[in-house]
């Protein structure tokens, strides 16, 4: 069996499909292709569970024909909108898909009213792909950072430490700057910053606010940062696509949660064989959180209090319970 994976973006989305490669691979001993937009290439190149990867830069009618002469069995449609569905017909493959729950994310986000599945979004995966024969292994998440053991020395600190993420796509789901630096000065051990380019400024900031912060910011690729993450005793993050390495690596996180929610089916995932623990920050003294799906670059409100406002001993609570879950 041939198989096409789609996922166009972004980072934590397409690991996300990672136990879904697995099965396939496993189960299946299926061909399995994978498609992504090209400045995602470095989330699964070294994936050993994909056997060709196929990504495009604007448009996917860029690789069209190349798709055509591969005669998938089925294409596996885990992005599921317009350009996916184009895709679909016209490759004129049989297809398979999952429920994106859509009404119900609408009506937490705009209403307050919460139908929303208890159900992680992988748990969906796996209930649309029945018919495909292949179940949940328990395993949880996986990434491939492909960075070597030997090549690790000049980037990961000696000794134990926190890893704490600073960029985020959208704004309004990075942990604000005096939050990092009171995490900074009360935490038990050195803290190493992470993010990209985006970021850069604010790493800067930090590090004259926070002399004891180590600064990894936009010096590390992507999969170095990863194993920096696979390598820290926990991750403190927003709702990012490290977060979803973290949980790949099964190292323990403290989440911040701000313009989207636990609840929306995008925690940190770590597989029923593992017991590994997410904590989640969430400002319970407002009620506008979540405000999107995916997250903003504003607040709508113009306050960001699900943020800004959070309480210090919230914070303290949660690094505590950390330290009890390592026991250093």
């Amino acid at each position: 069996m041939k198989v096409l994976v789609v996922r166009f973006s972004s980072i934590g989305d397409i690991v996300l499909t990672s136990p879904i490669l697995r099965a396939l691979k496993l189960q299946l001993d299926a061909e399995v292709h994978f498609i992504t937009k090209d400045k995602f290439r470095s989330v699964v190149a070294k994936n050993s569970r994909i056997d060709k990867i196929y990504t495009f830069k604007k448009e996917i009618t860029e690789i069209t024909s190349d798709l055509k002469k591969e005669q998938y069995d089925y294409i596996i449609d885990l992005h599921k909108n317009l350009r996916s569905k184009r895709l679909i017909l016209t490759l004129g493959v049989k297809s398979i898909s999952f429920d994106k729950i859509n009404i119900e994310k609408w009506l937490r986000v705009h209403t307050r009213v919460n139908y929303l599945p208890k159900v992680h979004l992988v748990d969906r995966y796996f209930a649309g792909l029945k018919k495909l024969n292949i179940r949940d292994d328990g395993e949880g998440l996986e990434y491939f950072h492909g960075i070597k053991e030997s090549d690790l020395v000049r980037i990961i600190p000696r000794g134990k430490y926190i890893a704490i993420v600073l960029g985020a796509t959208y704004y309004t789901k990075r942990i604000p700057k005096d939050k990092i630096v009171f995490i900074v000065e009360n935490a038990a051990l050195p803290c190493v910053l992470l993010g990209g380019n985006d970021v850069k400024e604010l790493a800067k900031e930090l590090t004259t606010l926070a002399p004891n912060a180590i600064n990894m910011v936009g010096v590390i690729s992507l999969n170095e940062s990863a194993a920096m993450v696979k390598h820290s005793q926990f991750t403190i993050t927003g709702d990012t696509g490290l977060m979803h390495i973290a949980a790949a690596f099964k190292v323990p996180t403290m989440v911040f949660w701000g313009s989207t929610a636990h609840d929306l089916g995008m925690y940190p995932y770590y597989g029923n064989l593992h017991n590994v623990t997410s904590i989640d920050i969430v400002n319970k003294e407002i009620n506008c959180s979540p405000c999107s799906k995916i997250g903003k670059d504003v607040c709508p409100k113009g306050h960001f209090k699900c943020m800004l406002d959070l309480k210090d001993d919230v914070i303290l609570e949660g690094l505590k319970a950390l330290t009890k879950i390592k026991n250093y």
